[in-house]
């Protein structure tokens, strides 16, 4: 959802940067984006670890979640390119879809309805309801379990490394359009296929399917 449906990772950097600032602490960005699509409590230990002892997380944590939360509980976060229409591609062609997020879900159904986009999907795996988190293959374990589908006959769609590493593993094939951070040439290697926008994705899709996706 966050960085592929949605452009929310600015929004969430920017009032990362905020807090960090308020707080007295300017931060490393490039700890920050090892934690972009990774649970929060794999976020704290990364950032302890990686900003150092001196890192008043309680305090920065505590104050990004609020500037955070006040801003998407008002106000419908921007799509990215080809959101809705990948959505709606795959409504029209009866292919059935789950959501598998990091996001807990109160902010997770806030954030799609005010989008526009909560109507779309069969089920949700939100933050914290797996037994682990991305980028760990469970919240794609579940989402295929729920679906009543088997891994290897879905696709995934995600922007992070984090989330493309949760589905290579739980044996998806795997469509990543990055947002923040680019995978290097290794983590280009991993199996994913890596295109600019979901607008590609979709041009695979009708590939597939010339007369149901159009």
């Amino acid at each position: 959802m966050d960085g592929l449906l949605l452009d929310s990772e600015r929004l969430a950097m920017a009032t990362f940067q905020q807090a960090c600032r308020e707080s007295g602490f300017e931060p490393a960005m490039a700890v920050y984006q090892r934690c972009i699509g990774s649970t929060y409590e794999a976020t704290e230990r990364l950032m302890r670890e990686g900003f150092g002892a001196g890192f008043p997380f309680d305090a920065v944590a505590a104050r990004w979640s609020a500037i955070y939360d006040q801003h998407i509980q008002t106000q419908a976060v921007a799509r990215k390119p080809g959101a809705r229409e990948i959505l709606q591609c795959l409504t029209a062609a009866e292919i059935p879809m789950a959501l598998a997020t990091s996001t807990h879900r109160r902010n997770a159904e806030v954030k799609l309805r005010l989008a526009g986009l909560d109507h779309f999907f069969r089920t949700t795996v939100c933050g914290g309801e797996a037994r682990r988190g991305k980028p760990h293959p469970d919240p794609y374990l579940l989402a295929c379990e729920r679906l009543g589908t088997s891994p290897a006959d879905c696709w995934a769609l995600e922007d992070s490394m984090n989330g493309t590493r949760a589905a290579l593993t739980a044996g998806l094939t795997v469509f990543q359009v990055p947002d923040l951070v680019h995978p290097d040439p290794h983590e280009r290697r991993l199996g994913q296929h890596v295109v600019a926008s979901l607008l590609n994705v979709i041009e695979h899709l009708q590939a597939l399917m010339p007369s149901a996706a159009r």
